[in-house]
């Protein structure tokens, strides 16, 4: 079938794209202005301040509005904690994990659904006032695989009850403040040991166990009213037999089970299809392009394809391909539209003209003190402060290569480090820092450990060094009685030596943490 200039522009809304720059380049205004693409994924590579954010969403509505009169979808990753995409100016809101822990650890109501929801409001609201109208949070993964690469502190919690309580308060927020929310990654990403960026992780639970703990948050977010959805490449054989087939291309998943058992009537938006579980066809991935053909065709609304223009231009013809060889239908494309354009005008995204210039309530000071509260509560201590009078010997473990496309890294532009350093020194200690990755390799073991046998004091602020043996045993071989373990991640690493000087944890390294830490580091 010849495809006319009409349904081009249809099938361009169903794919959702992203670029560099902080600025619209041209690999984005060829996007939106030929390939009519309905969608722009911001990263930290486009955040230098909520106001360049605030004229980058504009100026690409802009764009958008002279060739369309359906607004853009501008969305993010703006969870909290590890994974939030703007973190200069804006309220900090905790890591999802840190909300049940510390409402468990201290029973107050400063880390209650409620306060959940109050944060997830106000850090939504933020976002609206930048121009950003859909969040791709929050994770109603359950982290209840401890060696989970991906997840983690992403998570609310380690069992069904709590990521449902926690996962629906931070929906609702999120949808008071004006804007939409996304429930991912369904049907679960939590119980993998790998990481779907570089590989297709499996879950191999039968429908019952499923139903019961998987699935019971996305029921309970679809019940609620959720806007969206997104896939996990992640492979259900009880739900899809083909173990090569990851949820995102699966109609028995997509369509029979989140459009037809569960009823859900919102839109499905995939992961993005450049993580290697879809886009490397060396590794049996469909490739980028095929992807998203098969997940439209699969029951998805949005391909989200994140980076390469080419893939980004691939991915649009080949739908169009597929269309016109009917392998796609028309009247499923429209639908996918329907429910794009229902989700953008219940939203209000097309009065983006009425947001300010310049964002005006942002890092309120009852926001502010809320969240420090929350961050405060979330932190495990145990032990004896560091000795002001002696020097320091600070081992920060971090991903050292950065990478946009893995969106738990830290992200090529950020400012600012996760790490204890200038904390330490603000306080006039002398401290030295090494830098390692979080699987040390030997050169870097011996290093440190040279260094830590002949420093009075060491702090070693690991990543995660559960599932990484060398980093586990690199701090096992410091002497107990001169170490500080700060589990910088995830806070199971908190466990790894019960008899160190001092032990914290707090879901989290980002710097607001990191500050709130030193009240236990460094008592006045």
């Amino acid at each position: 079938m010849q495809i006319s200039s009409e349904l081009r522009a249809q099938i361009g809304q169903l794919v959702m794209v992203g670029f560099d720059g902080f600025v619209p380049n041209t690999h984005i205004e060829s996007l939106i202005r030929e390939q009519r693409v309905g969608g722009v994924i911001l990263f930290r590579r486009n955040i230098e301040s909520p106001a360049q954010v605030a004229a980058l969403c504009r100026r690409l509505q802009e764009i958008n509005a002279e060739v369309s009169d359906i607004p853009l979808l501008i969305g993010i990753d703006q969870e909290g904690g590890m994974v939030m995409r703007i973190e200069e100016g804006v309220t900090p809101l905790p890591s999802a994990m840190a909300y049940a822990s510390g409402y468990a650890s201290h029973a107050v109501a400063g880390c209650s659904p409620a306060d959940c929801e109050q944060l997830h409001r106000i850090g939504a609201d933020e976002l609206r006032q930048m121009g950003i109208n859909i969040n791709f949070a929050p994770s109603l993964d359950i982290n209840n695989n401890r060696n989970n690469p991906v997840i983690g502190v992403r998570s609310f919690g380690e069992n069904s009850p709590t990521v449902t309580v926690y996962g629906l308060a931070a929906m609702r927020g999120i949808q008071a403040a004006g804007i939409a929310a996304t429930a991912k990654h369904f049907p679960g990403h939590g119980d993998t040991a790998s990481d779907s960026h570089y590989a297709l992780p499996v879950i191999a639970h039968d429908k019952s166990r499923l139903d019961a703990v998987e699935l019971a948050p996305f029921k309970a977010a679809i019940a609620a009213g959720v806007d969206a959805i997104m896939t996990a490449h992640v492979v259900f054989p009880a739900i899809e037999p083909d173990t090569a087939t990851p949820a995102t291309l699966s109609h028995k998943v997509l369509s029979g089970l989140l459009r037809e058992e569960l009823g859900f009537s919102g839109v499905i938006v995939t992961d993005c299809l450049e993580m290697d579980a879809i886009s490397d066809v060396s590794k049996g991935g469909a490739g980028t392009a095929q992807g998203a053909v098969r997940a439209i065709r699969a029951g998805a609304d949005i391909a989200l394809v994140s980076h390469r223009i080419d893939r980004q231009r691939e991915a649009v013809q080949a739908i169009a391909n597929a269309v016109e060889q009917g392998y796609l239908s028309v009247d499923q494309v429209k639908a996918a539209v329907e429910r794009i354009t229902h989700m953008k005008y219940v939203r209000a995204m097309q009065h983006w003209r009425d947001l300010p210039l310049v964002p005006q309530n942002l890092q309120a000071e009852s926001a502010m003190a809320l969240a420090r509260q929350v961050q405060a509560l979330a932190i495990r201590h145990q032990g004896a402060p560091l000795d002001r009078t002696q020097p320091v010997l600070l081992v920060t473990v971090e991903l050292l290569a950065r990478t946009e496309i893995d969106e738990v890294a830290l992200g090529a532009s950020i400012s600012a480090r996760g790490t204890l350093l200038p904390f330490l020194q603000a306080e006039g200690l002398a401290v030295s820092e090494m830098i390692v990755p979080p699987q040390v390799g030997e050169a870097d073991f011996a290093a440190v450990l040279a260094a830590a046998n002949s420093a009075p004091q060491v702090v070693f602020q690991s990543y995660n060094a559960t599932r990484f043996p060398r980093q586990s045993e690199l701090i096992a071989a410091i002497d107990p009685a001169r170490l500080t373990l700060i589990a910088g991640r995830n806070p199971y690493d908190f466990d790894l030596v019960p008899n160190a000087r001092a032990r914290l944890a707090a879901c989290s390294n980002r710097p607001p943490v990191l500050q709130l830490m030193m009240k236990y580091l460094l008592p006045n």
